[in-house]
């Protein structure tokens, strides 16, 4: 329990997520825009209906408000598509850059390491690091990554990687086992990055290989991956049977929702799924945008290439966790888990899926199945 301040304005909501629980009868103390305690809730609490909870934790996101982050690898770019998430109730993103020349990876990782503050000023505009997926992938299970970009894993990408990780930016990168020659995965690794499997066709032996040199998560699980056979498990059958966490997009177009709720129920524990969105551009911004040499547009809810193909996700984790709970049948708690506590921990910062000592920024109010209805700045001005 946190002492709370004697001045500080007290909230008190019907449900806290706190310390990863939905908790009745606690009280937020407000005092300068932060959260000075937390206890038990008394008479004089100003009420809240619903739940308050931290705002989400996305580890995968392309862009938002109109911006791609390949297109726009600066700080500012970064900067606007973190603004667009926050205010849809993501308050921490990792921006991901996709398979692209070398020059724009470089551009990336130039950016974060730039953005002004240092790693807190980062955290202050919602960034908190960088998810690199691809190039190193696999051209069968490409999905919307240019072919022409695609390579194997060399020391360029590992030395961007290491220079990140030495001035404290936590990694995620995503790489296909079948890309990466025996020991890259080791070295990655031992940077302290999260190496997460991904637009893969390997086999499942392959996998678990990876998992042996240090890989440690999965990204958007089913999607751009060999796919469970009962003969062959592939990487969606060593992802479920393995104990590390794996991503997942819930918007009922790239993973049926069925299989949604399988997958959590699969796992060999608990806190091993966690939600990503995966967005791009359109969320928060127009309906349409440029990725290489293509116009992408949504129609009918799904973000789709001039073929029609899927390309990228259009929803928000605020949109990702009221499905989860409403149509996916998940509990609220597990829910919120799966959009704070454990993408928090994937990443290193546990701090993101606590309430003590948070911005009154950062702090979300939903309803009872989960939906979004505002800041907790709006109930405590």
């Amino acid at each position: 329990m946190t002492r709370s301040d004697p001045a500080a304005l007290r909230i008190a909501p019907e449900l806290l997520f706190e310390d990863g629980r939905l908790r009745p009868g606690r009280a937020l103390c407000l005092s300068e825009g932060h959260v000075t305690g937390v206890d038990d809730a008394r008479p004089g609490d100003r009420r809240v209906a619903g739940i308050i909870t931290p705002g989400y934790v996305d580890l995968q996101v392309n862009g938002g408000g109109g911006v791609l982050v390949n297109q726009t690898p600066t700080p500012e770019g970064m900067a606007d598509v973190a603004a667009a998430h926050h205010q849809l109730g993501t308050v921490a993103i990792l921006p991901t850059v996709i398979t692209d020349a070398p020059e724009v990876l470089d551009r990336a990782a130039a950016a974060v390491l730039a953005m002004p503050g240092g790693p807190g000023g980062r955290k202050a505009a919602g960034i908190v690091g960088l998810h690199v997926e691809g190039p190193h992938i696999s051209v069968p299970r490409r999905g919307t990554h240019a072919a022409r970009f695609i390579r194997p894993l060399d020391d360029r990408t590992i030395e961007v990687v290491a220079r990140l990780r030495a001035a404290g930016v936590p990694v995620m990168i995503t790489l296909a086992p079948e890309a990466a020659a025996p020991g890259g995965i080791a070295a990655l690794a031992a940077t302290g990055a999260v190496v997460s499997i991904g637009h893969s066709d390997a086999r499942a032996a392959e996998v678990r290989a990876a998992l042996a040199e240090g890989a440690a998560c999965f990204t958007h699980l089913f999607n751009a991956m060999s796919p469970l056979h009962h003969r062959e498990p592939g990487v969606v059958g060593a992802a479920l049977n393995a104990d590390v966490p794996a991503g997942i997009i819930c918007d009922g177009i790239h993973v049926a929702d069925e299989l949604v709720g399988l997958a959590i129920r699969a796992r060999p524990g608990p806190d091993l799924m966690f939600l990503v969105s995966d967005a791009m551009p359109t969320v928060g911004g127009p309906d349409r945008f440029r990725l290489y040499d293509m116009d992408l547009v949504v129609r009918d809810g799904r973000l789709v290439n001039p073929e029609g193909s899927l390309a990228g996700a259009h929803v928000s984790m605020a949109e990702s966790v009221a499905r989860l709970v409403e149509v996916v049948g998940v509990a609220p708690e597990q829910a919120l888990r799966m959009a704070v506590t454990v993408p928090a921990r994937v990443i290193g910062l546990p701090e993101l899926g606590r309430i003590a000592g948070r911005a009154v920024g950062d702090l979300i109010c939903l309803d009872h199945a989960c939906r979004m209805t505002g800041f907790v700045e709006a109930v405590s001005g």
